[in-house]
């Protein structure tokens, strides 16, 4: 029987490498069937690491042609090239503010998490066949990097980007509603509220992304991809007074670069996400996309574009900021604030990795 001629190569029924009363070893690269159901992919047949492998293995393999290689140097790449364009900002670009400035708190936060997401990708990618456990949690790290990159976007924008749109201005929206609407209201306390609540929100949105993210790892969730696509979309709402903006005032007119680059990036999410949820193209063709082409690597492709793009209007802004800043940042609206998120989310992992249900869909 099949089960028979498993165990007299060496691996159990559901791929997984048998004691050492079979010590027969695993090739450098296997098959589908031949590792364990957690480090399955949809639709890939080919081009697993044996498991388990060391970490020297690990790290010699973004050499060599496996499923995961591209997924490793498609954000590794984009990591040299962010960290180079930030080198230029903070201690590059001629301006007489000094790297260390409150100015640049914001920035500060922004790239971190810009940086700190690509690190973990390449992380969790390379070093994710050490063993079930370590691979989730490398992968709930990598979670807990986005929603920390997702709320570095929100404090740069609530300090460069929000105080420079007229949606947010009280002089120019209680008019403006008085006018079009008809509604005699005064929209200082509304728009006061809201920049109270900006940063407050985009916090507790983190943790909670970055909890649905790991429960996704569970067996209950049926659509693991579907979910983190969503959970992941969350955060980006904070940036909806900028697309209000352009809706109700001639924003392409009086920012081009933000209008361009701004819709430009949601352009490329949405491709991104369409290739994350569907797992098109190897869902058309199971095995011929295995090694170059496949969902998720297309997935971190247009994933970095989007970032690209959200760099150059994050600089764009910091730029106009500096020309008329409204109020220096503050350390404990900055930094501090990241600094708590990262506690948070610290506890989110080990609470995850004490559970002992780990189901990897990717």
């Amino acid at each position: 029987s099949f089960r028979k001629v498993l165990l007299l190569v060496g691996v159990s029924s559901r791929g997984c490498p048998l004691p050492a009363a079979f010590p027969r070893p695993c090739p450098p690269m296997t098959g589908h069937s031949f590792v364990p159901d957690d480090f399955v992919e949809c639709f890939i047949l080919s081009g697993y690491r044996r498991l388990p492998c060391t970490a020297q293995e690990c790290l010699a393999s973004v050499l060599k042609p496996t499923n995961e290689t591209l997924n490793f140097w498609t954000h590794f790449i984009p990591l040299l090239l962010f960290l180079s364009r930030f080198c230029r900002l903070f201690f590059l670009s001629g301006r007489d503010v000094p790297f260390h400035h409150p100015w640049l708190l914001p920035l500060w936060c922004y790239a971190s998490g810009v940086l700190l997401t690509f690190a973990m990708s390449c992380t969790a990618h390379v070093f994710s066949c050490l063993s079930l456990r370590l691979r989730a949690a490398f992968f709930y790290l990598d979670y807990a990097s986005i929603s920390y990159y997702g709320f570095g976007s929100t404090v740069a924008y609530y300090y460069y980007l929000l105080p420079g749109l007229s949606l947010l201005d009280a002089r120019v929206m209680t008019p403006y509603v008085q006018q079009r609407l008809g509604w005699h209201v005064d929209c200082t306390r509304l728009i006061a509220a809201y920049r109270a609540l900006v940063l407050p929100v985009a916090f507790v949105l983190a943790v909670a992304c970055t909890v649905a993210c790991c429960k996704s790892r569970t067996d209950w969730c049926a659509y693991p991809f579907a979910l983190r696509t969503f959970v992941f979309v969350m955060p980006l709402s904070m940036a909806c007074p900028i697309m209000l903006e352009s809706w109700l005032f001639d924003l392409r007119g009086e920012n081009p670069t933000l209008f361009v680059h701004f819709y430009r990036r949601y352009f490329w999410l949405v491709v991104a996400a369409f290739f994350n949820v569907s797992k098109i193209p190897e869902r058309i063709q199971p095995g011929l996309f295995d090694i170059i082409g496949h969902s998720h690597q297309l997935f971190h492709i247009f994933t970095f574009l989007s970032i690209y793009d959200q760099v150059y209007y994050v600089e764009e802004g910091l730029r106009q900021f500096l020309q008329a800043p409204p109020a220096a940042p503050t350390f404990s609206g900055t930094v501090g604030y990241m600094l708590l998120l990262v506690v948070c989310l610290g506890l989110v992992i080990r609470k995850f990795l004490n559970n002992t249900e780990f189901c990897s869909k990717k």
